[in-house]
């Protein structure tokens, strides 16, 4: 991957943005959409960015802006904030975590505190960790912390970005930062190919606890056909079922979701590009909805045709998801040969 793309991606990442609270890499994801593309926002916090306005065959591209994170419902007596989880979260996973408090005059540092082991009965050692065993501690007195802090604060998972020297990186925020970075990647190559039809690319909000923010952008947008980019598991981690979830290790590509609900002509058109161009690609199959933006901008007006292509990441949802950038660069050059074979009167009736 180009040195100056993956310093965009790791802005991405390590900016925090929590569903409903994605102001902050909103606007890092828009300031470098506008260094060649018009952007707008809308009141849900939705970044549009576009090409081409007012052509003929109009397509839009969402990837989701938001990740997992926690929002403050207790201040105690003591000091201690005590957190509910904003979206998936294995409690399990936040023990010893260092977490970044978005406060509102500046950010603050904590960190997980649970009982120790010590302190912890025999028959209790092997029981699963819940979220209300657990809080924050800012290191600040009690009264500091009131002052600092206020219920509905929210926090992220505080981790740097970490380069394995070998194309592959794990960060927090994996999910979906990746699909938000790809279609705008995607946008800036159709740019520099010429391409001539009217291509949207959404950085949505509010994916993590709804799929909200792609619902509105798909009903705004009102795409001839549209493409969802997000997350998929990655096969070779201990763990993986290929008989259910299909197989999609790293270094296979780009992942094809074939379902009842996804567009067969968009799929069938997806995999021969692939073919035509020796671009890696899989497929998984789902009996029914994909769980990502897709299943929203789908039923959106009088529906919308679509096609959900992911990147393969192990530790989906903890703070040291892991992605291959030759995956990531995989699904970027997928989509650019896709939708640049498009013709402007392009049919994807079933």
């Amino acid at each position: 991957m180009n040195p100056d793309r993956l310093d965009f991606l790791k802005t991405l990442l390590t900016t925090p943005g929590p569903s409903g609270f994605e102001s902050r890499v909103a606007k890092v994801y828009g300031d470098e959409a506008s260094k060649f593309a018009q952007v707008e926002k809308d009141h849900y916090g939705n970044v549009y960015a576009s090409i081409n306005a007012g052509a003929k065959l109009r397509i839009m591209l969402s990837g989701h802006l938001d990740e997992i994170g926690l929002i403050v419902t207790h201040i105690d007596k003591e000091g201690f904030v005590w957190l509910s989880a904003i979206g998936g979260w294995q409690a399990s996973i936040l023990l010893g975590q260092r977490l970044r408090l978005l406060a509102k005059d500046g950010d603050l540092i904590g960190v997980i505190g649970t009982k120790p082991i010590h302190l912890i009965e025999a028959d209790d050692r092997n029981k699963a960790t819940k979220l209300e065993d657990i809080w924050l501690d800012l290191g600040l007195s009690a009264e500091e912390t009131k002052q600092k802090v206020r219920i509905g604060d929210v926090a992220v998972i505080e981790q740097p970005v970490v380069e394995f020297g070998n194309g592959r990186i794990a960060s927090k925020a994996l999910d979906n930062r990746i699909g938000a970075f790809v279609v705008l990647e995607v946008l800036r190559g159709l740019k520099e190919k010429g391409c001539p039809h009217h291509v949207i690319t959404v950085g949505s909000t509010q994916e993590e606890i709804g799929l909200h923010g792609a619902r509105m952008a798909a009903f705004k947008l009102e795409p001839h056909a549209a493409i969802a980019v997000d997350v998929t598991f990655e096969t070779s981690q201990p763990g993986s079922n290929v008989k259910k979830t299909g197989e999609s290790a790293f270094g296979s590509g780009a992942n094809l979701t074939i379902s009842p609900m996804t567009n067969p002509v968009m799929n069938n058109g997806i995999q021969e590009i692939a073919q035509k161009e020796n671009l890696a690609l899989t497929t998984a199959s789902s009996a029914n909805w994909s769980g990502t933006d897709a299943d929203e901008i789908i039923l959106a007006r009088a529906g919308i045709p679509t096609a959900v292509l992911s990147v393969p990441v192990r530790h989906m949802h903890s703070p040291s998801e892991m992605a291959d950038t030759a995956d990531i660069q995989a699904v970027i050059d997928l989509m650019v040969a896709y939708i640049m074979g498009l013709p402007e009167d392009a049919s994807f009736q079933r």
